[in-house]
């Protein structure tokens, strides 16, 4: 079936404006395009929306967002659409123009005012949404003839020494051939630090003396002392503790619209927390939202599927340097150039977590901050260089759900979400590499995105399948980030 794209437009003020790429199965009739104004104008007023652009000459840019994949505010507005009979909408997307004032280097107004890795500048107005961009054909890496250390030359690759050796090994030696792209992407994310935390299990030797136990037994040996009132611990995605019965309204029909009836169940209190560290460093506001956002799956992703409740966050930062407001104590010293200053950190990684749970419905209750850099008299410098950004959450998860169940043959998998661009991938990879062993434009790419209104829409379905109580669809759940899964393929089915 054939499409059509038309184009309606929204001024924001004299020098930026919206422009609605609407792609339809027929061309809407007159009575439609009102009905689609009426939804796409500001305050309901019709003559806001326009068939002609309000921006016009060749200092006018136009961004948006690739067309590989409808955005989330596509699909949000395309339901819209359906509910007020206008079915032959298939796809919105919203770019958005601007007048570049005189004198501004055009490509530079461009690189500034949009994410590359989801954003790209439009040349003209949109006829298609077709790309016509096909898939990169899979190649092999010539281990055969360069060894091991082939792998080097691979952008984004953490593997040290012993991984590389390991992996050549088992293609080379093993099964006689060379490793595809495809297989070593996989096994660079699915076997980073990130994911399978090896150091945190490795052996801990201090001062040449190897320990007793390695760092993961330490934590462990909390709940060994004090085991009373855990119901989930250092097996899944979240822990949980022991809650009780209560009285909650719960759909008679879970996810259509139902009456709410007054149900008596034994909900436990699910508690999660995470950082996010390298990417908010790298790129503050989308490595913020994006870990609220993982922190987020972790309440969903645990047992059989977890409620989502209130959220916390908290940033370590270097010295701040707030402008105009010089402290004593803060020396200027030299930054990676792949890492945000303190201040933007701050301010850009804070909006980027409250943006996030805002547009999710999760509260952001609780938080603190604290900047530290000094260096000591010898020579060492002790501070927050590398950021922290941490997350945390409350949920709660019914009683009857707190086990995953063992995987069967005939099981189904099935992925629920957004679509994956090529951002994040290689992120596991990346956070797990030493500080300053990449470069700046991989770990740019290597930062996910926020999609808030996508992973809202995965939880109704989750939510609607826990409260179905003992009739849940969902056997087993684990969260999939953009680049893991190898690792949560793994993790669902082992």
């Amino acid at each position: 079936m054939g499409t059509t794209v038309s184009q309606l437009y929204r001024a924001i003020d004299g020098n930026c404006e919206y422009c609605f790429n609407i792609e339809s199965t027929t061309p809407l009739a007159a009575a439609e395009l009102d009905r689609l104004r009426l939804v796409l104008a500001d305050g309901f007023l019709a003559a806001t929306v326009t068939a002609t652009p309000n921006l016009a000459g060749e200092r006018v840019v136009e961004l948006g967002p690739r067309l590989n994949f409808a955005t989330a505010w596509s699909s949000n507005l395309v339901s819209i659409c359906r509910a007020i009979g206008l079915g032959a909408v298939t796809r919105v997307e919203r770019s958005r123009r601007f007048l570049v004032p005189a004198g501004e280097d055009l490509a530079a107004f461009v690189a500034a005012n949009h994410d590359r890795m989801t954003e790209c500048p439009y040349k003209a107005p949109l006829t298609t949404f077709e790309t016509g961009v096909t898939p990169e054909p899979v190649y092999e890496i010539d281990l055969i003839s360069q060894g091991p250390d082939g792998l080097l030359a691979i952008p984004g690759i953490s593997m040290d020494e012993w991984d590389r050796n390991f992996y050549y090994d088992y293609f080379v030696t093993k099964h006689k051939r060379n490793p595809t792209i495809v297989e070593i992407m996989d096994l660079n994310n699915a076997n980073s630090e990130h994911s399978r935390h090896g150091f945190f299990r490795g052996r801990q030797i201090i001062d040449g003396v190897e320990q007793e136990k390695n760092l993961f037994q330490l934590v462990t040996d909390t709940l060994t002392a004090h085991p009373k009132g855990s119901v989930i611990a250092f097996k899944d995605n979240s822990s949980a503790v022991a809650g009780h019965k209560l009285t909650t309204l719960i759909p008679d029909e879970p996810g259509a619209p139902s009456r709410l009836s007054a149900q008596e169940v034994v909900y436990h209190v699910l508690l999660t927390a995470e950082t996010h560290n390298f990417p908010t460093g790298v790129a503050p506001f989308p490595g913020a939202e994006t870990g609220t956002g993982g922190r987020i799956r972790d309440v969903q992703g645990t047992g059989k599927g977890g409620f989502v409740m209130a959220g916390t966050a908290g940033y370590c930062v270097a010295n701040l340097h707030i402008p105009g407001y010089d402290l004593p104590w803060e020396s200027r010293y030299d930054c990676p150039d792949n890492l945000a200053s303190a201040l933007t950190i701050e301010i850009e990684a804070s909006n980027g977590a409250s943006d996030y749970g805002n547009k999710f419905g999760e509260p952001l209750v609780l938080g603190f901050t604290r900047s530290f850099d000094l260096r000591l008299d010898n020579g060492e410098r002790w501070g927050f260089l590398k950021p922290i950004m941490f997350t945390a959450g409350v949920g709660q998860i019914d009683a009857r759900h707190t086990a995953k169940a063992k995987e069967e043959k005939g099981m189904l998998i099935v992925q629920v979400g957004g679509p994956a661009y090529r951002v994040g991938f290689g992120g596991g990879a990346a956070s797990s590499m030493l500080q300053g062993e990449n470069v700046s434009e991989l770990d740019f790419d290597a930062v996910q995105r926020g999609d808030a209104e996508m992973e809202q829409k995965m939880n109704r379905v989750i939510r609607a399948c826990n409260e179905m109580g003992d009739k849940t669809l969902i056997d087993v759940i684990h969260d999939q980030w953009r680049s893991t899964w190898p690792s949560t393929r793994s993790a669902t089915v082992s």
